[in-house]
Parts: C-alpha cells; structure tokens; sequence
C-alpha cells in the first residue's frame, strides 16, 4: 500500500508570519490538530495544537486577558512551529510511515512528493483506514489464524485447500513473533461460504501440520462507541 492512495490530499496551510491567534482559530474551526507552515510557498515547519497550547500565556499567570490577546496576536507561527520537520514521500509504503509513526511517537506526517513540494498529510487515521482494508474485515471476511510449518510451501498447501472449496481469500498476514519455534502464525481472511465445515474436516485431518489458534467473523454490528 502507498501512502498517496490514503493521504489526505486537500491541505490548509498557514504562513510563517501568520499570528499564533489565528493559527489556532483556524484549527478550531476546522477540527484539525496540525498545519503545515509555509514560508514563499516552500515547506518551513508544521505546527501542532500542543504547540498552540504551549505557546499560550497559562491561566494562572498575572497577565489581564487584554495582555494575553495582545500577545497572541503579536506572536508569530514561526516563532513556535517545529522547523524541519519528519517528511515522507508519496510513493513510500504505508507499512514504512507506521513504523517512523510509531518510532518517533507522532500522530501525523507531512507528505511531500520528488521535488520536496508538499503534497498531503497522513494522520493516524489514515494509515488504520488502509489496515483495515488490507485485511477485508469490513467486507464481513472468515478469520482462521493458524500457526504452520515455517518450511517453505505450507502457505501455499492451505490456500490450495481453500481455492478447492471455493473459497475467495482476501488477505493473508504472517507473524513468526508470536508462534512457536519453527512455526508461524498465519491470519487469513476469506468471503465466508457453506464449505467452512469441509474446511475444517480437511484441516482435523492433516494432525498437526496446521494447528488453528482461532476462526470465526468478527460482529461488527455494535462496535464500541465513545460515551
């Protein structure tokens, strides 16, 4: 998966002499939480709603909210956006922006394309829309996982017996982190059919070569909801 294909590719941007008190209207009003900072049309930083609030005089402090307007209004996004920001390419993996996501614990990346020009943003929304694509689970996909021979071939042998009982495999993910020694763990997922039964025959019969850990559908009727 890349990551233009998940992107979000319609930007607000703000100027480096942008005043941190309209930078932060901006991001109230559209229910964002970054803006990429531009300076004579080229990428110069990003700022962040924690810059935002960083940057903001504390309640606590002595200064009248007349002062504090004030000096909103007068401090500028370049004096508090994070300059030289983490960028990524358009044509770079989504699996490869999880990691550096992941690793360097943000929440968002800055897309830019061969010539360095901005082109989108990825948020952590994005790159959870891909994952569950990749896995069909929103197609109302059958789930076996199964721990296998991590010999060369024994993938192959269970989506053979899949195919002969007509079954449409949407995706396959392998994990040797969480199988034992000289296994792996394998998740599939398949558009369920009347011959999960005969599936499950042909795999009890084959003794141990392929041990299923779990089946079934996932009931996304009444997913969790915040309160």
């Amino acid at each position: 998966m890349l990551i233009k294909d998940w992107m979000a590719t319609t930007i607000l941007t703000v100027d480096a002499n942008t005043s941190v008190m309209r930078a932060t209207r901006t991001m109230k009003e559209n229910n964002i939480r970054r803006l990429p900072v531009l300076s004579h049309g080229k990428l110069a930083g990003i700022i962040t709603d924690r810059d935002l609030k960083d940057a903001s005089p504390s309640s606590k402090t002595d200064i009248d909210l007349h002062e504090m307007y004030y000096l909103l209004s007068e401090m500028k996004v370049k004096d508090v956006m994070t300059t030289d920001p983490i960028t990524m390419r358009n044509n770079d993996t989504l699996e490869k922006a999880a990691m550096v996501m992941l690793n360097q614990k943000i929440s968002g990346l800055l897309i830019v394309d061969q010539s360095d020009n901005l082109v989108g943003l990825l948020s952590e929304s994005d790159v959870l829309r891909g994952f569950i694509h990749a896995t069909g689970i929103q197609d109302g996909a059958y789930q076996y996982v199964l721990d296998m021979s991590d010999a060369g071939g024994a993938v192959s042998k269970f989506i053979d017996i899949l195919r002969q009982e007509q079954a449409k495999v949407l995706s396959i993910l392998t994990s040797f982190n969480d199988a034992p020694a000289g296994k792996k763990r394998v998740s599939v997922r398949i558009i369920p059919n009347h011959n999960i039964d005969s599936i499950n025959a042909r795999l009890a019969g084959m003794g141990s070569e392929y041990s299923i850990i779990s089946q079934g559908m996932d009931d996304l009727s009444s997913l969790p909801k915040k309160k």
